[in-house]
């Protein structure tokens, strides 16, 4: 299943649930852990806090950046006609996976940065999002003919706004709980992880369809 909210029927879930807005969210704080730090290096491959953000965010961030940087290292010599390969009539191609992941950040900032539900998401979110979102036939039809830099300028644009947004927020952001997700009690850092899990996901998709390409 290829969507933003793992399990739970997604899609549904995305079109009839909502969820209440930042100010009514049910959110209960946790204790901050460890309350002095050293930022590691700002090395790929050194996980742990980063300067200019928040411990517990600095980590998430330094996972964020592996896994992107995994992503966009397998895909990035890849030609259009590559990135529109169908396996079957049933696929995704890797320039539709691509910018869904795009998309489902682009969900998660909305959700937890704006507090809003599916069903405000802003006319021009939905336009530029919905059809990556879902996959499907209406990708298969739609998402085709760009080139590598058009879905790699995607994800860095969405990226970048996610970065900026996480260094005006702080651990107890990041470890309240919302009470009202449907897999059950979740925080931000649980929501957050999930999209470096998403991406490592599609990542094995990706290896497939690669592999399954003509020389």
């Amino acid at each position: 299943m290829n969507s933003i909210i793992p399990d739970y029927s997604r899609r549904d879930f995305l079109k009839k649930s909502s969820f209440a807005a930042a100010g009514t969210l049910s959110f209960v704080s946790m204790p901050l852990m460890g309350a002095s730090y050293t930022p590691v290096q700002d090395e790929l491959n050194i996980v742990g806090p980063k300067a200019g953000y928040s411990p517990q965010i600095g980590t998430l961030v330094s996972m964020m950046n592996w896994m992107r940087n995994v992503i966009e290292d397998q895909v990035r010599g890849l030609k259009q006609e590559q990135l529109d390969f169908l396996i079957d009539d049933k696929a995704n191609t890797v320039g539709a996976m691509l910018l869904h992941l795009a998309a489902t950040e682009r969900y998660y900032q909305i959700h937890t940065f704006e507090g809003k539900n599916w069903g405000n998401w802003s006319r021009e979110d939905r336009k530029r999002w919905s059809v990556a979102s879902g996959l499907g036939d209406r990708a298969r039809m739609l998402i085709k003919g760009n080139d590598i830099s058009y879905y790699l300028d995607a994800l860095n644009e969405v990226r970048s706004h996610t970065l900026e947004e996480l260094k005006k927020r702080d651990d107890d952001w990041l470890l309240s709980i919302d009470n009202n997700w449907p897999w059950g009690p979740t925080n931000a850092y649980c929501k957050w992880f999930h999209v470096v899990e998403h991406e490592s996901n599609h990542n094995g998709q990706i290896k497939f369809i690669m592999s399954r390409m003509s020389s």
